[in-house]
């Protein structure tokens, strides 16, 4: 593990981080913000995926979470979308490079690297944990776009491991999406049984809503065709409209400080 940059903010300290990950067989960066609070003892963590063509740094610049994270004391980990390098080329960018789904790929040329699903929910938590004041205890999740799609399915999948969910924009039904049917055929292969495993509308239908949750949605984004919110609220959820609002950063940094608050209440409860 090495630290690529350290920058002092809102008193804590933002820090980005490389290593080698077995998931993924090649070097992975990620964020982690340690607020003020971290330096008397573990803190809560809050976990945030981003979206297509991202990597860990645009959240981690674009969000304007930290100053409402040092405010409630609660760390970030902001991780890379997929793995990067010749494994990652690919012509389409919602494929391949930035485009990892959140899935761990069993298709050729895409298994041997593309394991995000176990890098996210098993090879760096292990690694933060280690090394950072930080407490599994109390840990929330949250992300943008494809990013909401990983955080809904990781947090349907490990109900016991997270206090609190919340998603901005999310894809909420790749299985029945260009956004994920495409991507699920190209990692997953043709079986669309495996597919709804990382389906959040699917996953939720037949588990209810296991935390708070918390889902905002741009009535103005161009992408709603995409991303299928209609398809979440038929599975149980309540997702805000929010008038105006598209798919940017803009979006997203807007009501970013009421997703902080809302994961603050469930993690320090």
């Amino acid at each position: 593990m090495g630290i690529v940059s350290e920058n002092k903010a809102f008193g804590g300290t933002q820090l980005v981080v490389s290593h080698e990950s077995a998931a993924c067989s090649c070097e992975m960066t990620f964020g982690i913000f340690l607020p003020p609070q971290a330096k008397a003892g573990p803190v809560p963590v809050l976990w945030y995926l981003s979206g297509l063509t991202c990597t860990h740094e645009n959240a981690m610049v674009k969000a304007g979470a930290q100053g409402w994270a040092a405010r409630e004391g609660i760390a970030l980990v902001f991780p890379d979308t997929s793995p990067r390098g010749e494994a990652a080329d690919d012509a389409a960018y919602d494929l391949g490079r930035g485009a990892g789904f959140y899935v761990d790929a069993t298709q050729a040329p895409w298994a041997p690297h593309f394991k995000m699903w176990s890098y996210v929910t098993e090879e760096l938590p292990a690694l933060v944990f280690a090394e950072f004041p930080l407490d599994a205890a109390r840990q929330g999740i949250t992300g943008h776009s494809m990013g909401g799609h990983g955080a809904l399915t990781v947090g349907l999948r490990f109900p016991e491991r997270f206090r609190s969910v919340s998603a901005f924009a999310p894809i909420c039904h790749p299985a029945g999406s260009d956004w994920g049917r495409k991507q699920f055929a190209a990692y997953l292969g043709a079986d669309e049984a495996v597919w709804a495993a990382h389906d959040a509308s699917i996953l939720m239908a037949k588990q209810g809503v296991p935390w708070p949750l918390l889902v905002d949605q741009g009535s103005d984004d161009t992408f709603l065709a995409l991303l299928k919110p209609e398809a979440l609220e038929a599975a149980g959820a309540v997702v805000r409209r929010q008038a105006g609002y598209d798919h940017s950063y803009f979006f997203v940094s807007t009501f970013m400080e009421e997703h902080v608050a809302f994961h603050a209440k469930a993690l320090k409860a």
